[in-house]
């Protein structure tokens, strides 16, 4: 049997993530090494100036990266707290690289040893040392309260203290997610906090984070503003570049355009559809978007009626027209979803997915073969949570309504606000919600947590075994073929038993003043801070 390189099929995860086929040079120096020989360059002082003002127009529910489920509070968190590693984007590659880590190579295919940067220090002052890396990890993967990402840690056996600076992770087997998993913005698993304000602040730590990054917070003041100054004692040479950083909390995404337009902010984290071609036509600001990888679906509650009935569930997702939810929802700029797997993940995707017979489509006399084997055959009435969040807002649940009427069910629609929006989906307080996953850069965050049985975000409710047992198959399994053959089976499950009508993978778009210069785009639903400046 051929023994398999497991260094070298991680490096090239690594480095094809989102397509990108360049395997790493030099693995027998360590999967990653920072430049310059492997040590970082004495930390030269950057001389910060300006107040970026940046609006946030989506809800934020706290700031601490182990316990938030919102890419909102990770815009922010992100440039607070360091991970392992980062996200890199130079433009056409998108690749994992030292953070936190010096380097990172294996002993073997279970075994990850981790030097650390020397003379990193929290906020607070406290060192950022192989101890506190132990300690965010345990607080993941163990911690009380369970945090909702310890299933990205759920393989890891042991912690292992080398040195100050050297930590040793021994995993029970092969686990082809860490890299995404380590990383300290769409990971959180991997994001490095103070210990000593975690046991300071308690609970509280939400409000009170303390990280390594590029930018330390300052207060929150609800309904108003997250402020945040520079760390003058950042570990990357000459940043940041921004003295202040103050992000706005405005819930209309309209005033938050207008305030952009007339100079008082300059930019918006989060730009929804509607407002595209209003930025396209202002010349004094920047948009940037493409299809990241993320998903859209309608979503039914599997645990009370009516849409405990596979043959109603079945009937809705056969039901909705993907092209008219495009052309009217997404103001044309998404493209429609068959499975939740989306075009950024190469090896995983497939570009033949409309012609393949997988998934989910338009299809009324399908839609209606699936109402007549549902128990109740009269008209149902059912209530459609919506609220004015996400890109499109309630233009989703104001197009499918219609949809469903085509079958007999008849949608009413609750417009709810937001953070009540997200108190009753968690609580399943619902019939019917539509939603978006988004900055996923693998297909095990985009499938196992979400439905997994016992999944942290299975608002669903769905249940399904087999559908668990192969994606833990797949968490393992190194072989991209392999593991994506059974991803797609467990997409099948999930597509057959429709908790969930799949509607489109779309962009996401944030838009900058021309003032902002040196924002590096990462298509991860990311803000990254630290590079920027004004003038």
């Amino acid at each position: 049997m051929t023994k398999i390189d497991h260094k070298k099929i991680l490096a090239e995860r690594m480095s094809a993530r989102l397509g990108r086929r360049a395997v790493l040079k030099g693995l027998g120096a360590g999967i990653l090494a920072a430049t310059a020989g492997g040590a970082f360059p004495n930390v030269a002082k950057a001389q910060q100036s300006g107040h970026l003002k940046i609006a946030s127009v989506k809800v934020i529910d706290t700031l601490d990266p182990h316990f938030t489920g919102f890419l909102s509070a990770i815009q922010i968190i992100n440039n607070i707290h360091n991970g392992l590693l980062k996200i890199s984007y130079d433009g056409s590659q998108v690749t994992f690289e030292p953070d936190l880590a010096e380097s990172w190579d294996l002993e073997d295919e279970v075994t990850h040893v981790f030097k650390l940067r020397d003379g990193v220090k929290f906020h607070d002052g406290t060192p950022c040392d192989a101890e506190a890396v132990k300690f965010s990890l345990l607080r993941v993967k163990e911690g009380e309260p369970a945090s909702p990402h310890a299933w990205k840690l759920a393989l890891l056996d042991s912690i292992e203290v080398v040195d100050p600076l050297t930590i040793k992770l021994t995993f029970s087997e092969p686990y082809a997610f860490l890299p995404v998993a380590l990383n300290g913005s769409t990971g959180r698993a991997g994001t490095i906090v103070s210990p000593a304000a975690v046991q300071k602040y308690g609970a509280d730590y939400g409000r009170n984070p303390v990280g390594t990054g590029p930018f330390k917070f300052v207060s929150w003041r609800d309904n108003d503003a997250i402020e945040l100054e520079a760390n003058t004692e950042y570990f990357e040479a000459g940043l940041p570049k921004l003295e202040k950083v103050t992000f706005v909390l405005m819930r209309e995404a309209s005033t938050a355009l207008a305030a952009l337009m007339s100079g008082q902010i300059h930019g918006m984290t989060d730009c929804p559809m509607q407002l595209v071609d209003q930025v396209d036509a202002f010349p004094n600001a920047t948009l940037y978007g493409e299809i990241e990888g993320n998903y859209t679906y309608v979503g039914m509650n599997c645990q009370r009626a009516p849409f405990d009935d596979v043959n109603l569930r079945r009937a809705v997702a056969w039901a909705l027209n993907r092209d008219t939810l495009v052309k009217q929802a997404y103001f044309g700029r998404a493209q429609q979803a068959y499975t939740p797997i989306s075009p950024p993940m190469t090896g995983y995707f497939d570009p033949n997915i409309a012609t393949s017979g997988r998934g989910q489509w338009f299809d009324l006399d399908k839609a209606k073969e699936f109402r007549a084997k549902a128990a109740n055959q009269g008209e149902i009435e059912v209530t459609y949570m919506m609220a004015e969040r996400g890109p499109v807002g309630t233009r989703i649940a104001q197009t499918v309504a219609p949809m469903l009427a085509e079958i007999g069910i008849k949608a009413n629609l609750e417009l709810v606000e937001p953070a009540s929006w997200v108190q009753r989906r968690n609580g399943g307080d619902f019939d019917l919600y539509d939603f978006e996953w988004v900055a996923d850069l693998d297909p095990e965050e985009t499938l196992y947590p979400e439905w997994k049985s016992d999944g942290a975000w299975n608002f669903c409710r769905w249940v399904n075994t087999d559908f668990d047992d192969l994606c833990k198959q797949a968490s393992t399994e190194l072989d991209v073929a392999a593991r994506a053959a059974l991803y797609h089976r467990a997409e099948d499950l999930l597509m057959d038993e429709a908790p969930c009508a799949m509607m489109a993978h779309m962009p996401i778009y944030k838009v900058f003043s021309n003032e902002v210069k040196g924002f590096n785009y990462i298509p991860a639903d990311l803000v990254n801070l630290h590079t920027v400046s004004l003038g």
